[in-house]
């Protein structure tokens, strides 16, 4: 009885706490098509401008991947009354400061200034949108600046290549085969017109989403955003087309050698659903609960009681049209990578066939509960997560509600998640090896 109470109150003050967190927005639609979003946060006197476009790394052709992100960086080369290198400057020299990111499904821009630069940050955005210069010379530049992180991030690091490789071989028809930053030759083949082109088909106001948060006007801040947007002409919409995967019924194995690590890993990685359903957010809490801290199943099973791994983990890499599980882990000294699995499958068998106790079924509750909190406890971060929901989930006001979502979920929900979705026959197997010899490119 007292641990029924216990629990009781425990939900209880999850509601409230929910409650108390809601985020109120305002949303309409210019005539051009693009979607506005407001949120008033009188705070602190800090407004965040960001728009984020409908257009990712599955948007582009096989032989010309990279195009997506390449457009984070070359959308900051300037405008027609932006001159080449002043983007940065103008933004610093008003106290504020901005960033982009682009994923499979997304792009993302955003400055935040002081609250009295809203009118600039509105008209700069509009510049990237109506006016972007792109000429040779900053497709050149950018070129180079994306081969060099290319090199720092991915090709020089530990595992940099880990993504590529599961990837293209959980994926035989979907964009999602190859990664976001892309091939470096199917940019250096490019040619200017093509990059035009791309910027026409996607750059477009109704393949967008506007969002203003913080402290600001609502009245004046419509007037600004007609002001500086509402001429943009419309494009034509987007034609998507839409990939279907085989579902995956035998094992698969691939291997991939890296001249940049010392340790394997051994990972295996299960085609899940599209980050809009319910499944997929029954397998966050599932890798909460396997590998989320020290406390976690496989960690505290493998790292710390059996000293088998020097490090394991599990996370749902949730996506638009479908998403990746992955569960990975380094070994102890000579233990193999089927010692490994062996373990780590015993494990999910246990989630399969029994409940999770009640004790760690409060505990994910509580975590999913905190992550709600601390994603939604700056502005960025509410103006990041309306831009989300409205674009790639088509539901804003989950910014409010998902979290309902998490709290419905039951224990016997994750029992039968894991057995639909976490089978032996439905995998990759990956042995991510130091090289032998030489790179694999």
């Amino acid at each position: 009885m007292k641990k029924t109470l216990m629990a009781l109150g425990t939900m209880a003050m999850l509601g409230s706490t929910a409650n108390a967190q809601k985020v109120a927005f305002e949303e309409y639609d210019l005539e051009n098509g693009l979607h506005v979003v407001l949120h008033q946060d009188n705070s602190a006197p800090v407004v965040v401008t960001s728009v984020m476009y409908h257009v990712g790394a599955k948007d582009e052709q096989p032989n010309r991947t990279g195009f997506a992100h390449f457009f984070e960086h070359l959308l900051f080369e300037g405008t027609k009354n932006i001159a080449r290198g002043d983007w940065f400057k103008i933004v610093t020299a008003n106290g504020g400061n901005n960033n982009a990111n682009t994923t499979d499904d997304r792009t993302y821009y955003y400055e935040v200034f002081p609250s009295n630069n809203l009118e600039l940050a509105i008209w700069m955005e509009s510049e990237r949108l109506m006016h972007p210069v792109i000429n040779q010379i900053g497709v050149d530049t950018q070129n180079e600046v994306v081969k060099e992180e290319k090199r720092l991030r991915i090709d020089n690091q530990p595992y940099g290549n880990l993504f590529k490789a599961v990837k293209q071989n959980m994926f035989k028809v979907h964009p999602y085969r190859w990664t976001t930053i892309g091939e470096m030759e199917h940019l250096d083949a490019a040619t200017l017109e093509e990059f035009q082109a791309f910027n026409k088909k996607f750059y477009i106001p109704n393949n967008a989403v506007l969002v203003v948060a913080g402290q600001f006007e609502t009245t004046q801040a419509k007037e600004w955003i007609a002001k500086y947007f509402g001429s943009i002409q419309k494009g034509t919409p987007v034609a998507r087309q839409k990939f279907e995967e085989a579902p995956i019924t035998a094992p698969i194995s691939a291997k991939w050698e890296d001249p940049n690590v010392q340790i394997p890993m051994t990972v295996a990685a299960y085609r899940t659903p599209s980050m809009k359903t319910r499944d997929a957010r029954v397998l966050d809490m599932i890798s909460t609960y396997l590998s989320d801290g020290k406390s976690s199943k496989l960690y505290k099973k493998l790292v710390d009681d059996k000293k088998l791994a020097l490090q394991v983990g599990a996370f749902n890499y949730s996506q638009e049209d479908y998403g990746t599980y992955f569960v990975y882990s380094l070994p102890m000294g000579e233990v193999t990578s089927e010692t490994l699995l062996k373990e780590i499958d015993e494990e999910i068998e246990k989630l399969q066939t029994e409940l999770i106790s009640e004790n760690d079924y409060q505990k994910l509750q509580n975590k999913f509960e905190n992550n709600y909190v601390s994603s939604n406890a700056s502005v960025e971060g509410i103006a990041e997560n309306l831009a989300t929901y409205y674009l790639l989930y088509g539901d804003i006001n989950l910014i409010n509600t998902e979290i309902e979502i998490y709290h419905s979920i039951t224990r016997e929900e994750i029992r039968d998640v894991a057995k639909k979705f976490l089978n032996s026959n439905q995998r990759l197997i990956l042995n991510y090896e130091p090289a032998k010899e030489k790179a694999q490119k």
